[in-house]
C-alpha cells in the first residue's frame, strides 16, 4: 500500500528542531608563528531556551533547526534536500593535552607539562554558534507501518552527504573574533525518522541522524591571513518538528 507520505510525485516540506552531540575532538591551529593541536577537546550543543524565537518568522532560524525538502523520484523512495543547523560549543571549563609550538612567549608560558587550561578564555574560545551549517542531500526509502482513513505511520531510513557551511565564532590568543561564514569541509550521515501524517497532508516527525564530519579549512581570522584550524568528529543528532505533504492522493 502506497501511503501519503511515499507516493512518486509527491513532495513534502519539514521544519523542526534538534538537540545534537559530539564526539572529542583534535583541533589543529596553525598560523604565523604557531602550529599546534589540542587534544581530546569537549563540546556540547547550545540549545536555545523555550521562547517565541522557535515560532516567531524573524527569529525562527536562532534556536537549532532542520529544513527539509522532499521529492519521491519512485514510490517509496525520496530525495530530500536538508539543512541541519547545530550549534558547536567548546567547553571553556577544560584542561587539554597540547602538541606543538608557539613563538609568543605570553601564550607559550600558558602551557604547563603538556596541557592548556582553556577555563579563563584568554587562550582560546571556540565555537561553531550560528552555527554548524551541515547543508546536505540524501536518498530516504519509506515503507507504511498502519494505514487508517486520517492517520498513517510511516518509517523511513537513508544516507546523505554535504557539506559544512559554518559561521565560526573563534578568538585565539587575544585576537579580534572570527566570526563569519566559510565552507569548511563535509559530512556524511545515516539517518532513520518515524512520521505521524494526518489528514494525508499534516506531518509529526522524529529523526534520529548519526554521522561524520571533517573541516580542514576552518576561518580563525578576520583577515586573508591563512590561520586556519582543523579538525574532525562523529555527530549525532535528535530531531522533532511539523511538516506538510502535497501533491497526495491517499490510494486505499
Amino acid at each position: 500500500m502506497i501511503s501519503p507520505l511515499s507516493k512518486k510525485g509527491q513532495m513534502f516540506v519539514f521544519w523542526g528542531w534538534n538537540r545534537a552531540g559530539f564526539t572529542n575532538s583534535d583541533i589543529r591551529f596553525k598560523g604565523n608563528g604557531y602550529d599546534f593541536t589540542l587534544e581530546k577537546v569537549v563540546a556540547h550543543d547550545r540549545p536555545s531556551p523555550l521562547s517565541w524565537d522557535y515560532v516567531d518568522p524573524g527569529s525562527i532560524s536562532i534556536p537549532q533547526f532542520n529544513f527539509r525538502l522532499g521529492y519521491f523520484i519512485k514510490d517509496n523512495l525520496a530525495l530530500v534536500i536538508a539543512q541541519d543547523h547545530m550549534k558547536y560549543v567548546m567547553d571553556q571549563d577544560q584542561s587539554v593535552d597540547f602538541k606543538g609550538k608557539i613563538s609568543d612567549p605570553v601564550y607559550a608560558a600558558m602551557v604547563q607539562n603538556g596541557k592548556v587550561n582553556l577555563a579563563d578564555g584568554q587562550f582560546l574560545t571556540f565555537e561553531h554558534t550560528d552555527g554548524l551549517n551541515y547543508v546536505n542531500v540524501g536518498v530516504e526509502k519509506y515503507q507504511n507501518l498502519l494505514a487508517k482513513k486520517n492517520f498513517d505511520i510511516v518509517w523511513a531510513y537513508g544516507g546523505g552527504a554535504g557539506v559544512l557551511f559554518p559561521k565560526s565564532n573563534v578568538k585565539l590568543f587575544g585576537n579580534e573574533r572570527s566570526d563569519r561564514f566559510h565552507v569548511a569541509g563535509f559530512g556524511l550521515d545515516a539517518r532513520t525518522n518515524i512520521n505521524f501524517v494526518f489528514w494525508n497532508h499534516f506531518m509529526a516527525r522524529v529523526e534520529g541522524k548519526f554521522g561524520y564530519i571533517n573541516m580542514p579549512d576552518i576561518k580563525t581570522t578576520l583577515n586573508n591571513h591563512p590561520d586556519k584550524a582543523s579538525q574532525d568528529f562523529v555527530f549525532y543528532q535528535i530531531n522533532f518538528g511539523v511538516g506538510y505533504t502535497f501533491n497526495t492522493k491517499k490510494n486505499n
